[in-house]
C-alpha cells in the first residue's frame, strides 16, 4: 500500500528529502506522495521514513493503493533497474 499525505499537513518541507524514491513533492496546497513511486520505503529502510519525520502525523496508508510487502518489494527492483 502506497502512502498518502492528508490535509493536516502543514507543509514543513522535512518529508520530501527523507523519501528514497522521490514520490514526494510539493502539491497545490500540501505535499502528495505520488503510489508509483511510494514503496513504503521496502528495499531502503524498515519503516517510511516521511513517517519518521512527520511532526503531525499526517502520513497515513492510501486506501486506494493496497499492495503486499512482495508488491511494494518488485516495485522497489522495477524502480532500481530503472536508474541503472
Amino acid at each position: 500500500m502506497s502512502l498518502l499525505i492528508n490535509d493536516e499537513c502543514i507543509n514543513c518541507d522535512v518529508c520530501e528529502p527523507e523519501c528514497p524514491n522521490g514520490a514526494i513533492s510539493q502539491g497545490d496546497e500540501i505535499y502528495v506522495i505520488a503510489p508509483n513511486l511510494c514503496t513504503e520505503c521496502v528495499g531502503h529502510f524498515a519503516e517510511p521514513q516521511c513517517i519518521e519525520v512527520c511532526p503531525v502525523n499526517c502520513i497515513i496508508k492510501d486506501p486506494g493503493h493496497s499492495e503486499t510487502n512482495d508488491q511494494l518489494q518488485l516495485k522497489y527492483q522495477q524502480l532500481i533497474s530503472k536508474r541503472a
